[in-house]
């Protein structure tokens, strides 16, 4: 088995490559957000089904996650990311001239399988084509990339919207596809890297209908009712089937994720962590541009403005993260992280229709800046627990849990959302408060009590979190010079190298 490093390495050409399909991919992810209002009134549809944009898109990303390893050494990376990137700009075509909200679902759940393969295959490439040296800073390159992404999303998209149309934010992804085939095609040498034993089928397609019974369940519930037989029976046999995958996992020969690294307690104890963040990330990003548009009634475009600054200090805060966790103990940066998102929510929970842009600015600025510290540092703690060889694992859990939590946090939100706004409005009527209101301003007085509902759960789960933080150890050194332990550089798979390219 050759383990020769790459000849002839073009360094900047080949992050380029990496970088803009990445970034492109993720940038997906967020600009979606503020064109569901807008999504709503073209297509004269509830936010219940609009929803699914999103949430379809986040399961797709989710359910493919567990398989990105098998395929990328199966067939390649590259070849796995060359197709994740012609595939999701075909299907950002496809969203583009969705003629119904049912197409435009559909076509949003192919991109996030494309998108799901795109992430990973970017990471696992800068470990298998970048020399050791320059891996830390290829790393901090991806992960600027991936947090400027969608910071910057809403306000490219609210401009779009505003000076074109709500289809401008899928179409400006085909030139931006095609560049990055290109780069691609010209600077991703190939390697043929070892083929894995098997495929775990039984144990994907249970994770498949787990995920895709649970969600379902939480995202209809405002509706079916907690003790109506769907929303048990989805539940049952979704918890069921999960139960019957993890099992499966501890058990088969070939697992598609290897999940004995929970075995590590203080990876359990961090994946518990993100996604209790996870959960407080996805309420912000659903609740306040909804909040701004539908309430507020300020355009796409302004919408996007207002959370700008705060989308960027969460960009610039992952950075300054960076450089203190090795200098620190890493657990006052989670502990300051959580009890700065809690704080940001709370305050978000005391919204009303004449709130001030700024107190809103000041507000996400305060939440996302906790996001950026717990998140990264939370990550970062829970991988350094783990050896080096089940680093890749470690990963693609993460992912996985992190997509998943996603989904469900929009889902349970959402319906949570509907449900509030629909208790207060009655309320209202039934004590007499609406008589001076009309019928759009009671709509818009019941949702912000929802939100507002809504933004104080997610503080209380938020607080969950903190004495969690202390299971952590924060001693992060391989114990033997006390230098940190960065297990994110590993050594490259070992491959083989072809001697002639091969065809795309």
């Amino acid at each position: 088995m050759n383990t020769n490093e790459p000849k002839q390495l073009n360094y900047p050409l080949l992050m380029a490559s990496l970088l803009i399909g990445g970034f492109f991919t993720t940038l997906a992810t967020s600009t979606i957000n503020i064109a569901l209002p807008v999504l709503m009134e073209h297509f004269d549809t509830s936010l219940d089904t609009v929803k699914w944009t999103t949430t379809g898109f986040m399961l797709a990303t989710g359910i493919i996650a567990p398989i990105t390893c098998f395929l990328g050494e199966k067939f390649s990376y590259r070849k796995t990311y060359l197709i994740s990137i012609l595939g999701f700009t075909f299907s950002s075509l496809l969203c583009a001239f969705s003629w119904n909200v049912e197409a435009l679902i559909t076509f949003r759940i192919l991109q996030g399988l494309f998108n799901g393969l795109a992430v990973p295959s970017t990471m696992s490439l800068i470990y298998q084509l970048v020399p050791k040296k320059k891996q830390a800073v290829s790393m901090s390159l991806w992960s600027l990339s991936a947090t400027v992404a969608p910071a910057i999303g809403p306000t490219i998209s609210g401009w779009l919207i505003q000076y074109f149309n709500w289809q401008a934010i899928f179409i400006m992804n085909i030139p931006i596809g095609i560049i990055a085939v290109i780069f691609i095609i010209k600077n991703v040498p190939f390697y043929k890297l070892n083929p894995p034993a098997g495929f775990d089928l039984k144990g994907f397609m249970s994770c498949v209908l787990a995920s895709v019974l649970l969600l379902t369940a939480f995202s209809e519930v405002s509706h079916w009712g907690w003790a109506s037989g769907k929303t048990l029976s989805f539940l049952g046999l979704g918890i069921f089937l999960l139960l019957f995958f993890i099992y499966r996992e501890f058990t088969v020969k070939s697992p598609i994720l290897n999940l004995r690294v929970f075995q590590s307690r203080g990876f359990s104890v961090s994946v518990i962590i993100r996604s209790i963040v996870t959960m407080g990330l996805y309420a912000g990003s659903l609740l306040t541009p909804l909040f701004l548009q539908n309430s507020q009634h300020v355009s796409a475009l302004d919408a996007g403005l207002i959370l700008l600054p705060s989308s960027l200090a969460m960009a610039l805060c992952t950075i300054v993260v960076g450089k203190l966790y090795n200098r620190i103990d890493p657990r006052i940066l989670l502990v300051t992280g959580v009890i700065s998102m809690a704080a940001g929510s709370f305050f978000l929970a005391h919204l009303t229709l004449d709130t001030s842009h700024t107190y809103v600015v000041l507000c996400m600025t305060f939440r996302n800046v906790g996001i950026a510290m717990a998140l990264g540092t939370v990550t970062m703690l829970g991988m350094s627990s783990l050896d080096k060889k089940e680093s890749g694992s470690g990963s693609s859990i993460n992912n996985w849990v992190a997509q998943s939590i996603g989904c469900l946090s929009i889902a349970i939100f959402t319906s949570l959302l509907t449900y509030q706004s629909g208790s207060h409005a009655k309320d209202m009527a039934a004590s007499g408060a609406a008589l001076n209101l009309s019928k759009e301003g009671l709509s818009s007085a019941s949702f912000v009590m929802g939100v507002n509902d809504v933004y104080f759960i997610s503080a209380i789960i938020m607080l969950f979190a903190l004495p969690l933080c202390f299971l952590l150890k924060k001693d992060n050194t391989d114990g033997s010079d006390g230098t940190p332990e960065k297990h994110q550089q590993s050594a490259p798979v070992e491959i083989n190298i072809l001697t002639a390219e091969e065809p795309v």
